[in-house]
């Protein structure tokens, strides 16, 4: 699978498509991120959080619901488009490392909901067990839904997380992926079982190790973002 690092990719003929942003300040927060020697309170507080919202706003670019309306400006009427607030941005962090990296997307968007789903991955097998399930009984039909997880590295806990989407009636055009760092264990995973499903990263690094973990990465996100 070939990404490019400054365009949407698509990999085969199933829409399956990772975007990793140009932005010179997406590259600085990954940069912040990626250094051992950040505290936490910068690790989280601003790399984790503005990584999120940058990624966010390229994400969303032509994926916003708009409404064109006429209003009074201090000179006179003009008509203007903007987003519609009736129909918010679902934002569905995988904590815990989802919450810090999903903190500042709320302030681009008029108007969100946020769903938080918890899992955890087993150390030995590294398979993925939900503790926390927060989703909504049924999407809306039609929302857009911004799923949260900063680490992409063998892809079993999004790609479980995508199936609880599913199962509560999220349709895979109605998906988009936002996370830190990915690798092409998880993509390839992804790409097999979501096709059309699109993923926005900050990074793209090539190999994951026995424990699970991308190198060079950045560590074990959570850890960092909450200094245990």
């Amino acid at each position: 699978m070939e990404i490019a690092n400054h365009s949407a990719t698509a990999a085969g003929m199933n829409g399956f498509k990772v975007v990793v942003p140009p932005h010179p300040l997406i590259n600085h927060w990954v940069s912040v991120l990626r250094d051992q020697d950040t505290p936490t309170h910068a690790f989280t507080g601003s790399a984790m959080g503005e990584l999120g919202r940058l990624l966010a706003y390229e994400a969303t670019r032509d994926w916003l619901p708009t409404a064109i309306r006429e209003i009074q400006t201090p000179m006179g009427k003009a008509v203007v488009k903007s987003v519609n607030p009736v129909e918010p941005i679902m934002i569905v962090p995988i904590l815990r490392a989802g919450l810090a990296l999903a903190e500042l997307m709320t302030s681009i968007f008029p108007s969100t909901r946020t769903f938080h789903l918890g899992m955890a991955r087993d150390e030995m097998t590294l398979q993925p067990s939900v503790y926390l399930n927060r989703l909504p009984d049924r999407f809306p039909k039609g929302c857009h839904i911004l799923l949260v997880d900063p680490m992409l590295a063998t892809g079993g806990t999004v790609a479980a997380a995508v199936d609880l989407l599913k199962e509560h009636g999220a349709e895979i055009s109605q998906i988009k992926i936002i996370s830190a760092v990915a690798a092409p264990p998880a993509l390839k995973k992804l790409n097999e079982r979501f096709p059309g499903i699109c993923v926005y990263t900050g990074a793209m690094d090539q190999t994951v190790n026995e424990k699970g973990f991308i190198v060079p990465g950045l560590g074990d996100a959570g850890d960092r973002s909450y200094g245990t």
